[in-house]
């Protein structure tokens, strides 16, 4: 398999987290994929037209996107289960779970845009729209620390956490700790696997 992929990617780093805890990750072969809004891949848009990564190409030449859909195929790949409820109730929580944290990612990609404009063509009212909507996602995920603490690792506990460490990446300023203490230390629980240690994120 190969996955176009970026050390910087939080998105990447949820399928990598995923490849490593279910013994896949020396199945893949990385490809250095630079994916910006402004200029289009043409190495990636060969394989995927949207110019995104992560992307994975199947050995049978098939292509998967996105992160979430690659997670999953990854964990059915393991034997299916296993990151993922398969099934009911825990299924659909999951996926709620997942879509609140994966928006909150896809909200700070947004708002660090936003941010690194000129002073003259920011937008103040997008700004302060982000700050607010990430203020409440990031209040959402405190309260359902003590939940992400009794549960066993899954797609949510991967993304919430590629999340949280992309905030603390590119959004040092907000200093989130200090009125989430429950969620903080929670994320330190993360940061110490194996497999959140394999892929942090780096500058390079």
């Amino acid at each position: 398999m190969k996955l176009h992929w970026s050390p910087r990617s939080p998105y990447v780093r949820k399928v990598m987290i995923a490849a490593h805890e279910l013994g896949l990750a020396g199945q893949i072969s990385l490809v250095r994929s630079v994916a910006m809004m402004t200029k289009p891949n043409p190495d990636i848009m060969a394989d995927n037209p949207l110019s995104k990564i992560p992307t994975l190409v199947l050995d049978d030449g098939r292509v998967l996107f996105d992160s979430l859909t690659i997670c999953e195929y990854l964990d059915d790949r393991a034997g299916g289960g296993r990151l993922f409820p398969v099934a009911g109730e825990a299924r659909w929580q999951a996926l709620t779970d997942h879509a609140l944290a994966d928006g909150l990612l896809d909200l700070l990609i947004l708002w660090r845009n936003e941010r690194e404009k000129p002073v003259e063509r920011q937008t103040p009212a997008l700004l302060a729209s982000f700050e607010l909507r990430v203020g409440a996602g990031l209040d959402r995920l405190e309260q359902a620390a003590d939940l992400l603490n009794a549960s066993p690792f899954d797609i949510v506990q991967i993304t919430v956490g590629c999340c949280l460490s992309y905030v603390d990446f590119r959004f040092g300023d907000l200093d989130w700790r200090k009125t989430r203490p429950s969620l903080a230390g929670w994320h330190q629980t993360f940061a110490s696997r194996a497999s959140a240690r394999a892929t942090e994120i780096v500058d390079a």
